[in-house]
């Protein structure tokens, strides 16, 4: 039965659409009967989906493409129907357009652009993954895709997640907001990092928010979590609470800046219609917006 964040609902990518079938990876022969009425996903070098003319997935099938799965990345199965990505090199089927990820997240059913997300994910890492880290020798993939095998020195390469976290910091009614100087004027989000080795989540939420704006937090919560493959993060998210310390900013960030409810509405109502004057966020597809809605409702219930 899928299983999803109840808490934070909202954001793309989150979903649960397919049994990852893990027994079946191991299992040439079931990947070669499950091929020919397989839904089959294709990416360009660059990560973008082959679309039909309107712009909705182009999803072939095992049959049209002919042969076996080869080397096909398998993703598993949806009811009795399997999934698997290929890349538009291997095949010769052509589509009248292309589609990148963040497109998709806000105009393709919510199921599909989430084994889009998943697909992505698993190519960006093929694609950096061709060679051993230890030797330098060819790595060749097995399991469906998901284990690369060095032929020199028999190290394994495993799929790999950078999670980071994400948190709304939050002091006596204001929310802490931050802007990088080469984002879009105006646009402004929740304060995230990176975990690095030897910390807990919680850790890299006090680190994260001190380093990058000096203020101090308090206690952290954990909300939910959504996978961002730009190019393959797992962000986790948190609502903390801050001393109300005066936000001071060092390279990381252009500013940072405490905003009160008030102030937080209007930017979420600017959405529908942008008046040209103060604050952006973030899109409605990533798990930041959501955090700040969240934080938002609490205010106001």
């Amino acid at each position: 039965m899928p299983v999803s964040d109840s808490s934070l609902p909202g954001h793309a990518f989150a979903g649960a659409a397919l049994d990852r079938a893990d027994a079946l990876r191991d299992d040439a022969e079931v990947l070669a009967r499950l091929w020919p009425d397989a839904r089959v996903l294709v990416l360009d070098a660059d990560g973008t989906a082959f679309a039909d003319a309107s712009g909705q997935p182009f999803l072939t099938s095992g049959r049209e493409l002919g042969g076996g799965p080869g080397a096909a990345i398998f993703l598993g199965m949806q009811q009795e129907r399997a999934w698997f990505v290929v890349e538009a090199a291997m095949v010769t089927a052509r589509a009248p357009g292309r589609l990148d990820l963040r497109r998709a997240a806000a105009e393709w059913p919510a199921e599909v652009a989430g084994v889009f997300c998943y697909a992505r994910g698993m190519s960006y890492w093929h694609s950096r993954n061709r060679f051993c880290g230890v030797c330098g020798a060819a790595v060749a993939f097995a399991r469906g895709g998901f284990i690369g095998r060095c032929g020199q020195c028999g190290t394994e390469h495993y799929p790999r997640v950078d999670p980071a976290v994400i948190v709304a910091v939050e002091h006596d009614g204001r929310l802490l907001l931050g802007r990088q100087s080469n984002w879009a004027p105006r646009r402004w989000s929740v304060l995230a990092g990176f975990v690095e080795p030897g910390e807990t989540f919680e850790q890299t939420v006090v680190r994260e928010v001190f380093e990058e704006t000096r203020v101090r937090v308090i206690q952290a919560e954990y909300l939910g979590t959504q996978p961002w493959p730009f190019p393959g993060a797992l962000m986790v998210g948190f609502r903390a609470t801050a001393h109300g310390d005066a936000p001071c900013v060092d390279g990381e960030l252009e500013d940072a800046r405490w905003f009160d409810a008030d102030e937080v509405g209007a930017a979420l109502r600017r959405d529908a219609d942008d008046d040209g004057q103060g604050i952006l966020l973030p899109a409605r597809i990533s798990i930041a917006r959501t955090l700040v809605e969240d934080w938002y409702r609490r205010q106001r219930s």
